[in-house]
């Protein structure tokens, strides 16, 4: 599980957010703070994988306090949440490192979307991965640019659903399994598999049997 920490000084709103972030399979919250102090000692108690940082807050603002969080939680990322849109902001944003910029308000989809980015990219990338070009390619694009690149019909959310299914199975799995885990249909899910197949993210295996021709079966590279 990815544990998220939600940095956001208006308590309605951080309540929003941390109902968005429990919907995300994958994601778990942490912690929900409101404030500079209560920020950089959560980072430090929690070691978070992930926080939702608001750039306005009492006192200090969140890009000020960003040094401090990454010193007290080393191996944490970031994405900025909040209502600010000057370009100065955005550009601090990205070079304190900030791994997305979503600016409020926004919706649940507009959220998971980039959780799901982030979710891929960071199993990708964990200690131990070696990361294929393709790995890094969705590091550095945007859920928009991922989906700009993928073939008619073919959606990110749907893609990393089958992706995720993929990589649970614990072994190769047949269109026709994957479908069933995925809920959809079983054209659908080979069509997904094979896309993974040719970007490199899974690798397709021949199951010969004693007549017909040989199941296509699929594996997480």
């Amino acid at each position: 599980m990815i544990g998220v920490l939600i940095v956001d000084d208006d308590y309605m709103v951080a309540r929003i957010h941390e109902g968005f972030v429990r919907r995300c399979e994958g994601f778990e919250v942490v912690g929900v703070v409101h404030d500079p102090a209560a920020a950089l000692e959560a980072a430090s108690r929690l070691q978070p994988d992930l926080v939702l940082l608001d750039v306005f807050l009492p006192g200090p603002s969140g890009l000020d306090i960003l040094a401090g969080m990454r010193e007290a939680a080393p191996d944490m990322d970031v994405i900025v949440v909040t209502a600010a849109r000057e370009a100065d902001t955005v550009k601090r944003a990205v070079r304190s490192g900030a791994v997305q910029y979503l600016m409020k308000p926004f919706t649940f989809s507009d959220l998971r979307e980039r959780l799901q980015h982030y979710r891929q990219t960071h199993r990708a990338l964990a200690p131990g991965a070696t990361p294929e070009q393709t790995d890094v390619d969705r590091l550095f694009a945007t859920p928009k640019q991922t989906a700009a690149a993928l073939p008619k019909g073919l959606s990110v959310e749907t893609l990393q659903l089958v992706g995720q299914v993929l990589a649970d199975a614990g072994g190769d799995l047949s269109a026709a399994e994957a479908a069933e885990a995925a809920g959809i249909s079983r054209v659908s899910a080979r069509r997904y598999l094979e896309h993974l197949a040719e970007t490199g993210r899974a690798e397709v295996r021949l199951r010969y049997g004693e007549v017909g021709r040989p199941e296509r079966r699929y594996a997480p590279r």
